[in-house]
């Protein structure tokens, strides 16, 4: 009898375990497919993505794998687009550029103040087509002075048909910041004679003032006096101060305190102002005594008022007291610490043949040492005819790394070099 054998069944075909993709719903141990989804079954996706874990006797990928490049990829970080980059791939899209693409951009540029990227995207938009509103070329002027193109916001601010007072604030700003007070003020009579006496802000008028002092320019500063008279904003504290340092910037101590006596209340701007008014006129005394007025009447001194304080403290014939009196205050207050406060005592001591004292101070400003407490230490022992004591202390700064002042290297000169020759003779 002749036995046949039945063949064997064909083994159930597997999914190879090298494949990363396969699908969940297949067992591998018993090889028995599970009921497989639809065609109509949608796949989801749920956030972080990562390479499936299980725990099968033979891994899914090899063991030679190696992930060290993987992870030297992902510590590395991402090339930033540039402005150039985002330029080109928008003049390859085939439909317009919105304009606030551009807007984008420009607060970006404006942040950054890179001057190349400024002109590189005003190029693009010039040559885009847009018709820009004003609130958008107000946007460029900006860009163009945070980055530094006076000279481009200028054209561009002469080609503009429209202006606003935002864009002539631009520009004053500009030349304001950049210390070019006769062009600042060219450009606010301008804005004046277009946009008329309007209700500009407080700080504008202040800024204006300022660059009057700076120029000398008497008459428009006492104009601009008569126009805030006008408008009735001479009470704003702002302004007021502003007026005070206008006027003592001129000696004018009578002017200064008609606006200072005008005022409604005053805080610490407006007497700190008439103290240092008072500093410019020589009245010491009067300083000393607005500056024990605003302990009585509570106003908050700060470090500008102590400094400007102890300077006439340092020049009064009973300096000694008056700025032992006021550094005690500053130490009350905590405002020793401050920089000002610190070189202006080591002048006040120096002046006043106090150098131990001045040494003290300037000992405890060891931390943050600037070059003027080294300085205003070196004055003090030139003062005082201590000039072995001064050519040490020289030797002290150049093992600082501090470069003395020119000034005082020359006195220091011309003290030792007579000394020199009166041993000689």
């Amino acid at each position: 009898m002749v036995h046949i054998t039945a063949p064997a069944p064909a083994p159930v075909p597997t999914v190879p375990t090298h494949h990363l993709f396969f699908d969940q719903n297949l067992d591998l141990k018993n090889n028995n497919p599970r009921t497989l989804p639809s065609p109509n079954h949608k796949l989801e996706l749920q956030p972080p993505l990562r390479y499936p874990s299980h725990s099968l006797a033979h891994p899914l990928i090899p063991q030679t794998t190696n992930f060290t490049k993987r992870k030297e990829i992902g510590k590395k970080k991402r090339k930033k687009a540039t402005t150039s980059d985002i330029l080109y791939l928008m003049d390859a899209l085939p439909f317009p550029i919105p304009i606030d693409i551009y807007t984008s951009m420009i607060k970006e540029c404006t942040v950054s103040g890179d001057p190349e990227t400024a002109i590189e995207l005003y190029t693009h938009i010039s040559k885009s087509g847009v018709k820009p509103p004003l609130p958008f070329l107000n946007r460029i002027l900006i860009m163009f002075v945070s980055c530094g193109l006076l000279e481009n916001a200028r054209q561009m601010f002469d080609k503009m048909h429209l202006r606003d007072f935002n864009s002539w604030a631009t520009l004053f700003v500009a030349y304001y910041d950049n210390a070019d007070y006769e062009a600042a003020t060219a450009v606010f009579v301008n804005m004046l004679g277009q946009l008329g006496m309007s209700q500009f802000p407080p700080w504008i008028w202040a800024c204006l003032l300022k660059a009057c002092a700076c120029t000398l320019n008497v008459s428009l500063g006492m104009q601009v006096h008569g126009w805030l008279l006008k408008l009735g904003t001479c009470d704003h504290v702002l302004l007021s101060s502003s007026l005070i340092n206008f006027y003592g910037r001129f000696t004018c101590l009578e002017d200064a305190s008609a606006v200072f006596n005008g005022v409604s209340r005053h805080n610490t701007l407006t007497w700190t102002a008439k103290i240092v008014s008072g500093c410019r006129e020589r009245h010491f005394s009067e300083v000393f005594g607005d500056f024990r007025e605003m302990g009585t009447r509570g106003v908050k001194k700060d470090c500008f008022t102590f400094s400007s304080v102890l300077k006439a403290c340092g020049k009064m014939l009973n300096q000694e007291r008056c700025g032992e009196q006021v550094h005690s205050d500053g130490i009350k207050l905590g405002l020793v610490w401050d920089h000002y406060v610190q070189c202006s005592l080591i002048a006040m001591y120096g002046r006043c043949g106090l150098l131990r004292e001045a040494k003290q101070v300037f000992e405890m400003s060891q931390e943050e040492r600037k070059v003027d407490c080294w300085n205003a230490m070196l004055m003090g022992y030139i003062q005082n005819d201590l000039y072995i004591e001064a050519v040490k202390f020289l030797y002290h700064m150049q093992a600082a790394g501090v470069q003395p002042r020119e000034s005082l290297l020359k006195k220091l000169r011309i003290a030792c070099g007579s000394i020199t020759c009166s041993n000689m003779n």
